[in-house]
């Protein structure tokens, strides 16, 4: 349990720089510049996830249940993550879908987030999801009062949506048909 919740401090941490300390964050990259705070920052993400992912697979090992979820929550999780491989897919071709959601990348983690809430019940689960969940919601309100930063994307065209939906869905289909049992040991159905 230490090493997943180690890894959820350093990962949400640096992650949430921008919503605790703008002014900081920015004096930081005046400081060391661009290239040097994003490869410090992506140091420490990538050392929070590999802990985080090697303490939730250590919570697996002896699961502590705190709620049973009935067995048609698999098929509402079904529907909850038809949208997000398109909705991430979207935060890098801007289109109507990007403009309709505003922040398509948090809206995407949003749904994954509570899908995986509504699917499982013991104390990893509720630790790593509701982590991400609630990140989200923060980091969403935030946005509102800090300005825009530039992101990296493809250039707009009518024809991102289209690219984001349709590779959207093969990723969804290859997730839910291999990938998800292969990486996460987990079949959906």
């Amino acid at each position: 349990m230490l090493a997943l919740l180690a890894g959820l401090v350093l990962f949400f941490g640096v992650h949430s720089v921008s919503i605790a300390a703008p002014q900081w964050r920015d004096a930081m990259v005046a400081k060391l510049g661009e290239s040097p705070w994003k490869g410090l920052y992506s140091l420490v993400s990538l050392g929070g996830f590999a802990l985080m992912v090697h303490g939730y697979a250590l919570t697996r090992l002896e699961p502590i249940a705190l709620y049973w979820p009935p067995p048609w929550t698999r098929h509402l999780v079904a529907l909850l993550m038809l949208p997000v491989f398109p909705l991430v897919l979207s935060a890098y071709l801007p289109g109507r879908i990007k403009t309709a959601a505003k922040h398509p990348m948090l809206a995407a983690t949003k749904l994954w987030a509570l899908a995986h809430l509504l699917a499982n019940g013991m104390l990893g689960d509720v630790l790593l999801f509701g982590s991400f969940l609630l990140w989200a919601v923060l980091d969403r309100i935030s946005l509102k009062r800090r300005p825009a930063r530039a992101t990296p994307s493809a250039p707009s065209s009518k024809w991102n949506d289209v690219l984001a939906v349709v590779l959207g869905l093969a990723l969804y289909a290859a997730f839910v048909m291999s990938l998800h049992a292969r990486w996460i040991g987990i079949s959906p159905f």
